[in-house]
């Protein structure tokens, strides 16, 4: 199967195209989202929200637990409650993984739920030789179809390579994260720089892509250093986790992490998801989302 192919799965041609179809194909393929239609999306909904679907079983609401469809139908419900207030989805592989072939099933059903209109991220964090890391872009690229995928850069341009190649696709490398650990190589100083390891990644992986392509995650933890962020790469647009549950300033990352076309997907999982553990999480789940939505309009 190319890379170059572009199509769709039956979600985004009823979507797109009018149609309605009432089967999904084996192998679904779909309209990717590229830049213009990304900022369009924002600029239309006032919002740069991203909702993490990192869905634990022992989290949703007690009566769904013990449903064997508890999961997907949470997932399906968040989606419904949400998709007014956010443009884009991130699902955290690590969750379904964990359930085995269940698992992978209710990623894909989640998958296609996802309105057309908003941008999908396999937040996987891949990275390996060249062979292995075209195994993992052809997994989250085509059999599962989303927009885009995290990678880790740590064994180089070689092991990145083969997610920019797909046409149309994004991929969205570890930048400076909010975890505690980062300390320990991210920010170490560079004697050859006199900079942060960050910087020297930042810098070296923004030469691979394009602002069309390419994405950077900043952790919103990381708030103070976003104003340094954005002079080395000041068009690529930053997946920001950390707003919410981990305490990262929404206000802050708007103040120095927004450029001229927006440039951000803040993302808040737990803080939405999880707001309420009632048979009410829908409705919360959506008044959460408005308020960051609103709050957000006060910034774009």
């Amino acid at each position: 199967m190319s890379t170059k192919l572009t199509c769709i799965n039956e979600k985004h041609i009823h979507l797109h195209k009018g149609i309605n179809l009432t089967h999904h194909p084996p192998f679904p393929y779909f309209y990717p989202m590229n830049r213009a239609q990304l900022i369009e999306q924002i600029q239309l909904k006032k919002s740069f929200l991203c909702v993490g679907l990192d869905t634990d079983s022992t989290k949703i609401p007690i009566h769904l637990q013990g449903s064997p469809d508890g999961i997907i139908r949470f997932n399906k419900a968040i989606i419904d409650a949400t998709k007014d207030y956010c443009v884009s989805y991130k699902i955290n592989t690590a969750f379904y993984e964990a359930m085995g072939l269940k698992g992978w099933e209710i990623m894909e059903e989640t998958l296609h739920y996802i309105p057309a209109t908003h941008f999908t991220i396999a937040d996987a964090k891949r990275g390996d030789i060249g062979n292995t890391s075209a195994q993992y872009a052809k997994t989250f690229f085509e059999v599962f179809p989303f927009d885009a995928i995290t990678v880790a850069p740590y064994m180089g341009e070689d092991s990145v390579r083969p997610f920019l190649e797909y046409e149309n696709k994004w991929t969205i490398v570890l930048g400076l994260t909010s975890n505690k650990g980062a300390n320990d190589f991210q920010q170490q100083l560079l004697t050859s720089t006199n900079a942060p390891l960050y910087q020297t990644i930042l810098t070296k992986v923004a030469t691979w892509g394009s602002p069309n392509n390419l994405m950077f995650v900043i952790g919103a933890t990381r708030a103070s250093d976003l104003a340094t962020i954005r002079q080395i790469i000041p068009e690529h647009f930053l997946l920001v986790p950390g707003v919410g549950a981990q305490g990262g300033s929404l206000q802050e990352v708007s103040k120095y992490g927004l450029n001229k076309d927006g440039g951000l997907l803040v993302n808040a999982s737990r803080a939405i998801i999880y707001a309420s553990d009632k048979e009410d999480y829908e409705q919360v789940a959506t008044r959460v989302a408005k308020d960051y939505q609103q709050e957000m309009a006060s910034y774009l």
